[in-house]
């Protein structure tokens, strides 16, 4: 898996901004790093505001979250050491938006119009693993690890399937559904509300954490260099660690220099908490943070 090297040097400096398109289908709302998205056999890392689309696969380290804003108003959410990839996101041409998405590893949260409430329809599958739940609108919360797959309904209802088994439906809040690796699924069970608290808390972007959220207005300058050659290895060194930053050229001639910045940081906590993990991930002395 190669990671960004000196032919993306545009892309560094921001002159391309993410892979915009026009009406995309999905977003990068927040991230907790360490945070990458693989496409194409290449890895580069996660930042708010960045598109997303078919066959791109999203991944966190340990510690890492992620969230996503879906077209049709959804949220995705990803604990740390998860890989979930995205398919089938289209819009079609009866306005029904789909997707499916492949939950490989890790834990996960779908909630269908957190960010707006919306008239569109919608067909979104999720495998969790070996599990497929079929999602109209609803809240569920899901993980795949080596022992077992599961998802549990927090609101709502669900088709969930298993190869080796029937479909059921999953109508009350608590519910879950699962099966351990090899096995059948077991029966459709519920689940205690203090116990889904807990698990909830593993996909939600800490505060305190140094999360990035898009709109961010602070900021972390990780170093400024006299030559583009300098920036980009530590650009490089930063997104090979499952951090987003951009170089800024400032100023021309013999005055200029290139700044590698981390931004869309939400508060001067968030800026501080960065910078201090910063430092002593990447070794780098007297990172500071700033306002935009």
């Amino acid at each position: 898996m190669r990671t960004l090297k000196t032919g993306w040097m545009a892309l560094a400096l921001g002159i391309v901004a993410g892979w915009a398109v026009a009406a995309p289908h999905a977003v990068v709302e927040g991230v907790q790093a360490p945070a990458w998205v693989e496409r194409a056999g290449g890895r580069q890392a996660l930042t708010p505001g960045m598109v997303l689309d078919n066959r791109d696969r999203l991944v966190t380290g340990n510690g890492g979250r992620a969230l996503v804003q879906m077209a049709d108003g959804s949220a995705v959410r990803m604990g740390e050491n998860g890989q979930v990839g995205l398919q089938g996101l289209n819009r079609r041409q009866d306005g029904v938006f789909t997707a499916a998405l492949e939950v490989a590893k890790g834990a996960f949260r779908l909630t269908t119009d957190l960010f707006r409430r919306v008239s569109d329809k919608r067909a979104i599958d999720v495998k969790i693993g070996t599990v497929t739940a079929g999602i109209r609108g609803t809240d569920i919360w899901g993980r795949s690890d080596e022992r077992r797959d599961f998802v549990c309904l927090l609101e709502g209802h669900i088709t969930a399937s298993h190869p080796q088994g029937t479909p059921v439906e999953l109508t009350q809040p608590l519910q879950f559904y699962g099966a351990d690796k090899g096995r059948p699924p077991g029966p459709v069970d519920s689940v205690d509300a203090a116990q889904v608290r807990l698990w909830a808390q593993e996909t939600e972007l800490e505060t305190g954490a140094g999360i990035q959220r898009r709109g961010g207005r602070w900021g972390v300058r990780l170093g400024s260099f006299p030559d583009q050659a300098a920036a980009l290895a530590l650009y490089d060194r930063a997104a090979a660690a499952g951090y987003g930053t951009r170089i800024v050229p400032l100023g021309r001639g013999e005055q200029a220099r290139y700044e590698v910045r981390l931004g869309q940081i939400p508060s001067g906590a968030e800026a501080e908490s960065l910078a201090t993990r910063l430092s002593r991930e990447l070794d780098l002395p007297g990172i500071k943070a700033y306002r935009r």
